[in-house]
């Protein structure tokens, strides 16, 4: 999401100096990013010399962290996603942060109560999960000690052509796999570009201490819908296997709405972008939300 923020940033603010901050691992794409305008700096946010050496910008946005691939190297997890995080919220406690987080920390919820409050007390299951809250937990504490501004941006899911949840799921639906609704029988989704814009939003609505807010679609979906729209629109027969549990990985993003207005990427809309992309054999990050 970070190549797209910058540039949705750069649009937004030309006048402004948009930096990005990574390893830049792809030399391509820090090309990419230069052409747009955006200031690159590569650096190893693990180092707290090369933190330090950064530019002390007004305003970050916090978006380093590791999931895919984390079940490997449990260690590396933990330092990305409590380590990274004390470095940072310590070198820039002058600045106003929003620290994207995920809804997963919190417990499974019934699906007929419209999602996890900001309020609700954690329940991270697994380390990737139980990490994610020690990265907040950081920020909290560092905004707490320096009085720094912030927001703890809980969000799932986002949805690209190239991944996410739809993107699976229509996936799956074209290749006739079946789909196991007794592992997630529903979730909540929101337009990448939508989160995108709502965590640069979320920078004039940053509290001291800060605190969480939640970020996804306001719907609650049914998995079971969604598999049925996307085989009508790819012409296949869905293959549905299980009963949806009456519990459910969701938030309630009341107070984002109330915030930010309705998402400007409407669900069907996305339905029918996803869909069409899958048909067409569309380019893949190959990296699925499991």
């Amino acid at each position: 999401m970070g190549p797209t923020l910058a540039r949705l940033a750069r649009n937004a603010a030309p006048e402004k100096r948009i930096i990005g901050v990574a390893r830049f691992s792809e030399p391509s794409l820090r090309e990419q990013l230069d052409s747009f305008g955006i200031e690159t700096i590569a650096a190893d946010l693990l180092d707290k010399e090369q933190v330090a050496a950064l530019p002390k910008a007004k305003n970050v946005i916090f978006m380093a962290g590791r999931k895919f691939g984390s079940s490997g190297n449990q260690a590396l997890t933990w330092a990305m996603n409590v380590h990274s995080p004390a470095i940072v919220a310590e070198t820039f406690r002058e600045s106003r942060i929003v620290a994207f987080m995920t809804g997963n920390i919190y417990p499974l919820v019934d699906v007929m109560h419209q999602g996890a409050l900001e309020t609700t007390t954690p329940g991270p299951r697994g380390e990737y999960a139980q990490s994610c809250l020690g990265r907040e937990r950081l920020f909290e504490y560092f905004s707490g000690l320096y009085g720094t501004p912030g927001r703890l941006f809980r969000l799932n899911y986002a949805i690209d052509l190239r991944y996410g949840v739809l993107f699976d799921l229509a996936s799956r639906v074209k290749a006739g796999v079946p789909i196991e609704l007794s592992l997630m029988g529903h979730v909540n989704v929101i337009w990448q570009g939508d989160a995108n814009a709502q965590a640069l939003r979320s920078l004039l609505h940053c509290t001291s201490p800060t605190t969480p807010i939640n970020i996804s679609g306001p719907e609650t979906l049914s998995v079971r819908w969604l598999v049925q729209e996307f085989a009508a629109r790819l012409g296949v027969e869905p293959k549905l296997v299980g009963e949806e549990p009456a519990t459910a990985w969701l938030t309630n993003s009341a107070e984002a709405t109330r915030l930010f207005g309705y998402p400007t990427v409407p669900l069907a809309t996305m339905l029918d972008w996803v869909a069409d992309w899958v048909a067409r054999d569309g380019l893949s990050f190959n990296k699925p939300t499991k």
